[in-house]
């Protein structure tokens, strides 16, 4: 069996860019994606725009060029995956892993496919795959989705909002300019100041005119087939009708593979151990690129200041050889 220079688990972005910086090094690579090309960018909201200028988001030096100041969801999906058909980069779509074990310095990949031998392995999964559960009773119900695309199904129905972030605001106001009734329930006091600077003035004039209804300082205690229960601040239960729940409370890395691959995590964010430097975790030529190095903070890491993982993870290869 061929034993690759590196694998690197995960298509995204910041996959993509390690892939590249191997092939200008004459290292082989493999990129195993359990989805298609950058699985995360094309799982986002149809009509997202991103907060970073479009150069911010190139990797490799390879312009970016949009004809927008904030490029969209389906200009980055041709920048990424024309990037992939161009470069002619080893990538195994729809693959998904199944387990990391190292023996004499070799890793062993075993995925839903085959086994694959690396001598050195990156895992750049980013945090898009688990939804941060609410974990109340009702969260399983069908009409509670944890995922929010496009503002259509929901026209002239009542949809609750769950949270104050991007992702959030982008549903509460696209939905309600479809038609639906929008209440949001959001744990703290004000909209989240990380919202993108030219939406969060239209969220805020909306609330204050009573286009849509929210409720901070509040939180969900029970979703029903009609209706959800919540909290007010003064500890006051309400139940309201409800055709749809959008929670969008965010998403988090793999944990349960990170300790199954042998990765340290730590503390009540679960950061996982690496070294700064190097991007090294506790084990030996085994590497975190992106995102999923936040651990539970995944606002720490984004495309534009984790581009240089990949640089520093082959500078570090590279030296051993």
């Amino acid at each position: 069996m061929e034993i690759l220079d590196i694998l690197i688990i995960g298509a995204g972005p910041i996959g993509l860019n390690c892939a590249l910086e191997a092939q200008k090094n004459n290292l082989s690579h493999l990129i195993i994606e359990k989805g298609t090309i950058v699985n995360s960018l094309y799982n986002y909201p149809l009509y997202m725009r991103f907060f970073s200028t479009a150069e911010k988001l190139e990797i490799d030096e390879i312009p970016f060029i949009s004809t927008a100041p904030k490029p969209g969801r389906q200009e980055a999906l041709e920048y990424y995956q024309g990037i992939a058909r161009q470069k002619k980069l080893n990538i195994n779509l729809y693959e998904k892993v199944l387990s990391v074990f190292k023996s004499n310095e070799v890793f062993e990949v075993k995925t839903t496919k085959a086994t694959y031998r690396a001598k050195n392995l990156v895992i750049a999964t980013g945090f898009y795959d688990i939804p941060n559960l609410m974990n109340i009773p009702g969260e399983n119900l069908p009409k509670v989705r944890h995922y929010y695309t496009e503002p259509y199904p929901y026209a002239k129905q009542k949809i609750v909002v769950v949270g104050s972030s991007n992702s959030a605001v982008d549903a509460a106001l696209e939905t309600y300019r479809k038609g639906a009734e929008v209440t949001m329930i959001i744990r703290h006091s004000e909209i989240s100041k990380s919202v993108k600077y030219w939406v969060k003035p239209d969220i805020e004039n909306r609330i204050a005119e009573g286009s849509i209804k929210a409720h901070f300082n509040a939180e969900i205690i029970e979703i029903k087939e009609n209706t959800v229960v919540f909290k007010d601040e003064s500890g006051e239960i309400h139940e309201i009708d409800n055709d749809f729940v959008l929670a969008m409370t965010g998403y988090l890395p793999d944990f349960d593979f990170l300790r199954n691959s042998g990765i340290e995590l730590n503390g009540d964010c679960l950061n996982p151990f690496y070294n700064l430097e190097t991007m090294e975790t506790n084990i030996s030529n085994l590497y975190l690129a992106g995102v999923v190095c936040g651990g539970k903070d995944t606002h720490l890491w984004f495309i534009e200041n984790s581009r240089i993982h990949a640089q520093m993870i082959i500078n570090t290869i590279l030296s051993r050889s």
